[in-house]
Parts: structure tokens; sequence; C-alpha cells
């Protein structure tokens, strides 16, 4: 990593749980060459990050603000690329049944959430190719895509209800109803 990198992971306060991020407003730096992929690959000056625990340390700084991604600290502000969102989520636990069932999702920088009001799936449909993109909140305004596998876990689990008239497959979680895509297309 160069300097810059390093310079920015220095600054990081030491601490448990995630950097208050959303409390800092230091000045904005400018941009560095770093860029989150839509497969969740990190690359910084066009090369994959390879080591997990730096793009996890990474992963905890990262702000939205409007449609611009931002690593923060308390005295730097920089700006990265990000194709789609910051995080994928790569794996779902099930736990109970029905409309009492619990969806926990796990992201490749190792968050977890529970899909339910304070982290909800919501599902974008491409209007070109009409390929559903599914995502679910993973803290503040900041969202994972979730994995084409993931998504087939939710359809298997989806049951069939009806929304303003029209029927759709929805899926429970933590007593609530997400709509993943109507029946029939």
């Amino acid at each position: 990593m160069s300097g810059k990198v390093n310079d920015l992971l220095g600054q990081i306060p030491a601490s448990k749980g995630l950097p208050p991020v959303h409390q800092w407003n230091p000045d904005f730096c400018g941009n560095i060459d770093m860029r989150i992929a839509r497969d969740g690959t990190w690359y910084y000056l066009g090369t994959p990050i390879g080591r997990k625990a730096m793009v996890k340390l990474f992963s905890t700084i990262i702000r939205r603000d409007g449609d611009d991604y931002f690593l923060v600290t308390p005295v730097e502000k920089v700006g990265i690329s990000v194709d789609d969102a910051p995080f994928l989520a790569v794996t779902m636990e099930v736990a109970g049944q029905g409309d009492q069932q619990v969806l926990r999702m796990t992201t490749l920088t190792d968050d977890v959430v529970e899909v339910g009001d304070e982290h909800p799936l919501r599902i974008e449909i491409d209007p070109v190719t009409q390929e559903p993109a599914p995502y679910v909140r993973v803290r503040g305004n900041l969202e994972a895509l979730v994995h084409r596998n993931v998504f087939y876990q939710l359809v298997e689990l989806g049951v069939e209800l009806e929304i303003e008239g029209r029927a759709w497959i929805g899926v429970f979680s933590c007593g609530r109803c997400f709509p993943i895509g109507p029946v029939g297309g």
C-alpha cells in the first residue's frame, strides 16, 4: 500500500465497534484510486487488495453522502468509487419458519444483519434486462448487494401474497414481509 493509504489507516482511532464516521466532518482531501467492484472486490491503484483484514478495516470507515462514497477519518475525507453497493451479502441463515422466521445475512466483510425494520430488503428491477437486483441495508445509508445464490434462497422461501391487487412473491423476516417480485415476472 502507498503512503497515502497507510496515512489514512493510521488516522483511525482504536476502539471497539464501528468508528462514528457519521460524526466526523473533516475537510475533503480529494479522490483516491480506490474502487469497490460489484462482486465485492476492493481495488487500490487497479490492483485487488488481497488482505481481508485491510478490506475489513476500510469497510468500517466508509460513508455515503448523497450518491458519493468516502473513506472518512477524524482528520481526512477521501472519495472512492463504488460500482454498485459497498458491501456484498454472500451467505444467509434462516431461523424459524413462516412469518416468524428471521433471515440473517453476512457480507464479505463479515458484517451480519438481520433483515427487518433496521435492515430492510429491497429489490430493484433493471429497466433494460428486467433482472432483479436485491439489496439489504447494512448500516446508515450503506447497502449490500445480495449475491445471486442468496437471492435464490430468498425465492425458495417466498410466499405468494397480494399487494395493491397484484400477486407478488414475498419473504418474511422479523415479522415483516418484503416483496421480492411479481408472480409471473
